[in-house]
């Protein structure tokens, strides 16, 4: 079975240029240049300072490379790259786009049913292709739950690729049901539960979004810092495990202390009610209880146990 999620808080800026893959090298986590048409990672844009400016599915085309990210943060983050690129000969474009995700363990038999390219299966790879009779991209989305695959068309093609991906067998997901499957399998969204007040570290995305091997980017050197330090940092992105449900922005209190807050909440079918927040240092080891809006919570590890 496959479910259909829409999301269109999600946009795309276009890159392009003969030096794009250098440029883009020389400014995000995650290495850019060693990868070909087809591929693609999870990258972060930093301040100096190593705080997040944004999270992005980074897709290297054979012609331009696509930087999946929040829509609210295009404007913010094509200008900054403005600034950067001083007289390097790269172009920056954004397209309009309807993005979906396709979840479940049929994803491929889905998009195989309507004849459609199937992603090969290492993360972030993609495809370009039809549904519909209407050109789409398509590519495996690791920072998403449940296996998912993203599917970018044309504004104006949303409506028959989707009725097309349910005439498939794909069943609409409501967005709370979406939340519940991301918080158990530890997948924080930028500007829901990361933002430009989080440092890479607390967030325990490094190894996804991060590559060790390659050479100098903006806030590199926090990074290198918080690694040699055994990547300590003062609070960190956590699940929990809820006696009663609770909304994004309640308190985590221990012994009566604020230690925390919480960035999204839901009620699991497998585990009840559940929610995902940044917890002190001191309280986060998995298995220390908590309350949450004055009920007992307890802190657990991402992925959650069951999910």
């Amino acid at each position: 079975m496959s479910a259909l999620v829409a999301l269109p808080e999600r946009g795309v800026l276009v890159v392009s240029g003969p030096q794009r893959s250098k440029f883009l090298h020389n400014l995000l986590s995650q290495d850019v240049e060693g990868r070909a048409a087809g591929q693609g990672g999870l990258a972060v844009l930093m301040d100096a300072r190593g705080h997040l400016l944004t999270t992005m599915r980074v897709l290297v085309g054979a012609n331009e490379i696509l930087l999946e990210m929040p829509r609210e943060r295009l404007a913010a983050i094509e200008a900054l790259l403005v600034h950067y690129k001083v007289g390097t000969p790269v172009r920056f474009a954004v397209r309009p786009v309807a993005i979906r995700a396709l979840l479940g363990t049929d994803v491929d038999a889905t998009l195989a049913s309507l004849a459609a390219p199937v992603p090969g299966p290492a993360p972030q790879s993609h495809v370009t292709g039809s549904v519909a009779g209407q050109p789409v991209l398509l590519a495996r989305a690791s920072d998403l739950p449940s296996g998912a695959v993203v599917v970018h068309s044309a504004p104006e093609a949303a409506a028959a690729v989707d009725a097309a991906l349910r005439g498939a067998g794909a069943a609409d997901m409501e967005r709370g049901a979406f939340d519940a499957l991301r918080i158990q399998e530890g997948r924080p969204l930028f500007d829901v539960d990361l933002g430009p007040e989080n440092l890479l570290h607390e967030t325990g995305l490094v190894a996804e979004y991060h590559s060790s091997s390659k050479g100098c980017y903006v806030g590199q050197e926090v990074i290198a810092r918080l690694e040699a330090r055994g990547g300590n940092v003062n609070k960190m992105l956590r699940g929990l495990r809820l006696s009663g449900p609770t909304a994004p922005g309640a308190s985590v209190t221990f012994e009566g202390k604020d230690v925390g807050r919480v960035t999204s909440a839901a009620v699991s079918p497998a585990l009840g009610p559940i929610a995902m927040g940044y917890v002190h240092r001191n309280q986060a080891t998995p298995g220390t209880l908590v309350e949450v809006d004055g009920q007992a919570a307890t802190v657990v590890a991402l992925p959650m146990q069951g999910s």
